[in-house]
């Protein structure tokens, strides 16, 4: 019998916010994972960069600052940066457990590139808040370079945009290792914003909304589930307060009601239930389910999380 396919993105829980805590979280996240390959699901695994592609820019800026020969790097280059050593620390880990658990099965990372529109109306309008606190005069040159900036209590920091994904470039090579049944991961933090430029791809100054890239990944790759591992159970309607009310399940048309109603935090949930509604709307058959890391497996199983139908 086909093996069902399942992409699993893996939200900033799974990581921590240092590369100390990235190598011993990942252990769990190592695991939740080997659960599924043990119950023969086919995996595909997308991740969170938050706060580590923060991190990366916010160390080469410094570097360029001590060593003016050097520049900048580009917001597209800390992403590829962060899906390279996030992959590695999390493909390692999963194939040590693998191994552990007597299973044989190649992993790998794929730098994914995600194209994005130009005329995206998030590139005038950025959200995205990055890197290190500025001084004003520092602002002013980021200005002058013609990027963003926003004032908050300890200073200046970037913002970038969150354009829409549109395409993933290395979406072939993905369904090729999906299809020799080799567990994969791919589209980190999003995936790299690119530009089409003729035949060449620019990196954009942006960063691709994880959930959103998540179910662009999922649907081309035609899963059958998308499941979405988090630090809470289940998804909550007036979450944070006295009334919350977990849900069990949610249907589409609920899951629009909700968020017109603005039920879902922003930037943590609502993401991640427009994702899952954008995914099951799509084609007949498919789920989406929203819950938490150490219960991926009940998950599946309907013993836990929230289950997004359409």
């Amino acid at each position: 019998m086909k093996k069902k396919t399942i992409v699993v993105a893996l939200g900033r829980n799974a990581f921590g916010t240092s590369l100390p805590e990235q190598k011993k979280s990942i252990i769990n996240a190592a695991s939740a994972i080997a659960d599924l390959v043990e119950d023969k699901y086919q995996v595909v695994i997308t991740h969170s960069n938050g706060p580590q592609v923060g991190m990366l820019h916010r160390a080469m800026t410094e570097f360029s600052r001590l060593d003016n020969t050097f520049t900048v790097a580009p917001m597209s280059v800390c992403g590829a940066l962060s899906q390279g050593y996030i992959g590695y620390d999390l493909q390692n880990a999963i194939r040590t457990e693998l191994l552990d658990r007597g299973i044989f099965k190649p992993v790998s990372t794929v730098i994914t590139q995600v194209r994005v529109d130009p005329f995206d109306p998030a590139f005038q309008h950025p959200t995205k808040v990055i890197g290190r606190h500025m001084t004003k005069e520092e602002a002013d040159e980021e200005v002058k370079k013609g990027n963003y900036v926003v004032e908050e209590k300890d200073g200046y920091r970037r913002i970038v945009a969150t354009p829409k994904p549109i395409d993933i470039y290395e979406i072939d090579a993905i369904k090729a290792l999906v299809a020799a049944d080799q567990l994969v991961i791919a589209a980190g933090g999003g995936g790299i914003p690119v530009l089409e430029q003729g035949t060449a791809l620019r990196g954009a100054s942006a960063v691709i909304e994880k959930d959103l890239a998540s179910e662009k990944l999922a649907d081309m790759l035609d899963a059958d589930i998308l499941l979405f591992l988090t630090g809470v159970e289940k998804v909550a309607l007036n979450y944070g307060t006295e009334d919350a009310q977990n849900l069990d399940t949610l249907t589409a048309a609920d899951a629009q009601k909700y968020i017109a109603e603005g039920q879902f935090p922003v930037p943590s949930m609502l993401p991640k239930v427009e994702a899952s509604v954008n995914f099951v709307t799509k084609k007949e058959g498919r789920r989406a389910i929203i819950g938490h890391l150490d219960k991926a497996r009940q998950s599946l199983k309907g013993l836990s999380g929230t289950a997004i139908t359409a």
